[in-house]
């Protein structure tokens, strides 16, 4: 598939989903700004496909990304990060989406597996409204040392970060 293809509008998504989730498929979401990809993100994202059939990245959007990450942040358009994601493998759909919270998103499309990376607190209060949503999550991220924000505080320090 052309990576171009991999990146879904929501009402794409939808109609995806559908037909995947006729066939039996068990549909897993990762999410994130996933802004300068590194080792961690692949890590992350082949984990996150390990725990399904399908694998959709929901990304958030440039003002989503700077109201979680501040200014200056994403470095990449939005844009650039979904061809990015959607080049990885294990990803077979991208859809953007501009809430800085992910429930909205969960409860409109109801993944079987939330994929929760290195940065995602697996004891969130949402955590219980996943289960009720019949969302089970999964740990699959790295450490805080393959993070975005780690890696451009060593650019900056001037460590090339081998």
């Amino acid at each position: 598939m052309d990576t171009r293809e991999k990146i879904l509008s929501r009402a794409g998504l939808h109609e995806v989903l559908e037909e995947h989730r006729r066939a039996g498929r068990i549909v897993v979401f990762a999410r994130g700004v996933f802004d300068l990809l590194h080792p961690g993100h692949v890590r992350h994202l082949a984990a996150a496909r390990a725990e399904g059939d399908l694998l959709v990245v929901v990304l958030h959007s440039d003002a989503a990304a700077r109201k979680l990450k501040g200014d200056g942040r994403p470095l990449l358009t939005e844009r650039a990060r979904a061809v990015l994601v959607a080049a990885i493998a294990a990803v077979d759909y991208v859809v953007v989406f501009d809430e800085a919270d992910g429930m909205p998103i969960l409860r409109e499309f109801r993944p079987d597996v939330l994929a929760a990376g290195a940065d995602a607190a697996l004891d969130d209060p949402s955590g219980g409204e996943l289960a009720a949503h019949g969302i089970r999550v999964a740990s699959t991220g790295g450490g805080s040392a393959d993070s975005t924000t780690a890696l451009i505080a060593r650019v900056r320090r001037g460590r090339n970060g081998n």
